[in-house]
C-alpha cells in the first residue's frame, strides 16, 4: 500500500513527538511492505514567523492532496499577543474547517501499567475505556458574529454559538455507530437546562436513538459529566458533545490516565484526508530539551492506520508496543513516580519500535 501523508510538525515540542511518530510509521511500513510518502508544511506559530499567517493557502492544498495528516502541535506565549485571527490556533480551526473534519475522536485508555500515575484512586482508574466524540467544526469556536465593540460607551463581547440541525445529526449518528461496535452505550452530554442549542441537541439525540434500538441512549449535563468523569468514569462508553463541551471534558479526562501525553486523538469527516494529532499541547517550557512523551503521538499514529488506511492490524502492532514499554517499566519524566528512571523522548521511541520488532519476529 502507497500513501501520502502531510507532516506538520507545529510548535514547542510538535517536531519532537511527530519526528518519533514518523520514525514509528517508517518502521510499519518496513515490517509490512507500504510506502509513506512525507510532505512537510508549515502550520500555527512557525506558520505566522515565516509565512505570515497562521495556516498559509499551501498547507492547505497539500493537505488536501494527502490521505492522512500528521499533526504535532501549535501555539505558546510567544503569540499570545496577536490579535484572534493571527493566533496559531486560527491554523488549526482553520484546516478543521477547510477539511470539514466534524468529528474528533479521543479515546481514554488506562493502562495497567500506569495506574499510580493518576491522580485518582486505583480502584477509580483501573478498567477505564471510553472514547469523547467531540464536534469540531461548529459552535462557539466558530460561530458569527465574534467580536469587540461599544455599546452606551462601554465595551461588549460577543461570541455566537451556531449550529445547523445537520450537523448536531451527523455527529450525534457518529457517536451511535461508534457505540455499536463497541460496548453499545452513549451518554450524550449537553447543558439544556439552560441552552437553547442543547435543547435541539438533545431533540436531535431523541430521534436519531430511535434509528439505533440496540444501543442505550442517556443525556447528561456537562456539569455532572464532569464530576462523573472524576467520580465513575467506567459507567462511560461514548460521549458525544458539542465543540466547547468537548474540548474541556477531553482534557479533564485525560488526567485519568496519568498524563496528558498519553491521549491520541482523530479529526475525520465523510470524505477526504483524516487529521491526527496528541491531544497535548505545544509545552514549549521543555521543547527542544528531549523531555516530551511521544506515546501520544506514536498512538494518533495507529488511529491513522485503523481509519484513515484501513490497516487495522498495523494499527493494531503500534498499539500492542505502546502497551508493552509500559508494562515493562519505561517512563518519560510525565509518567514516572518519584524515583524511577526516565527516558528522552528518542529513546522512549527506540523502545517503542524495539517492541514492535520483537512482535515481528514472533510473529514471522
Amino acid at each position: 500500500m502507497k500513501k501520502k501523508i502531510t507532516v506538520l510538525p507545529g510548535d514547542g515540542i510538535g517536531p519532537e513527538v511527530v519526528q518519533s511518530a514518523v520514525n514509528v510509521l517508517d518502521t510499519v511500513a518496513d515490517q509490512f511492505g507500504h510506502e509513506f510518502e512525507y510532505s512537510y508544511a508549515k502550520i500555527g506559530g512557525v506558520a505566522i514567523d515565516e509565512e505570515n499567517s497562521p495556516l498559509p493557502s499551501e498547507t492547505v492544498r497539500v493537505c488536501k492532496e494527502s490521505d492522512g495528516i500528521l499533526l504535532g502541535a501549535v501555539g505558546g506565549p510567544k503569540w499570545d499577543t496577536l490579535p484572534g485571527d493571527m493566533r496559531p490556533e486560527k491554523g488549526l480551526l482553520g484546516i478543521r474547517k477547510e477539511l470539514n473534519l466534524f468529528a474528533n475522536l479521543r479515546p481514554v485508555t488506562a493502562f495497567d501499567s500506569l495506574i499510580e500515575a493518576s491522580t485518582l484512586r486505583k480502584e477509580v482508574v483501573k478498567g477505564v475505556d471510553l472514547m469523547i466524540l467531540r464536534e469540531l467544526t461548529s459552535g462557539l469556536y466558530f460561530g458569527e458574529p465574534k467580536e469587540r465593540r461599544e455599546e452606551n460607551g462601554e465595551q461588549v463581547v460577543v461570541d455566537t454559538l451556531y449550529y445547523k440541525r445537520s450537523e448536531i445529526e451527523r455527529i450525534i449518528k457518529q457517536a451511535f455507530e461508534l457505540a455499536r461496535v463497541r460496548r453499545k452505550k452513549v451518554t450524550s452530554v449537553d447543558k439544556a437546562n439552560v441552552l437553547e442549542s442543547s435543547r435541539v441537541w438533545r431533540e436531535v439525540a431523541e430521534e436519531v436513538g430511535k434509528q439505533y434500538p440496540d444501543i442505550e441512549l442517556e443525556h447528561m449535563l456537562v456539569d455532572n459529566a464532569a464530576m462523573q468523569l472524576i467520580r465513575d468514569p467506567k459507567q462511560f462508553d461514548v460521549l458525544v458533545t458539542e465543540n466547547m463541551f468537548g474540548d474541556i471534558l477531553s482534557d479533564e479526562a485525560s488526567m485519568l490516565t496519568g498524563s496528558l501525553g498519553m491521549l491520541p486523538s482523530a479529526s475525520i469527516g465523510s470524505t477526504g484526508p483524516g487529521l491526527y494529532e496528541p491531544v497535548h499541547g505545544s509545552a514549549p517550557d521543555i521543547a527542544g530539551q528531549g523531555k516530551a512523551n511521544p506515546l501520544a503521538t506514536i498512538a494518533s499514529v495507529a488511529m491513522m492506520l485503523k481509519y484513515s488506511f484501513g490497516l487495522s492490524k498495523e494499527a493494531e502492532v503500534v498499539d500492542k508496543a505502546v502497551s508493552t514499554v509500559l508494562e515493562q517499566g519505561y517512563r518519560t519524566g510525565d509518567i514516572a513516580a518519584e524515583g524511577e528512571t526516565t527516558l528522552s523522548t528518542t529513546e522512549m521511541t527506540e523502545k517503542v519500535i524495539a517492541a514492535m520488532t520483537n512482535q515481528a519476529k514472533v510473529t514471522n
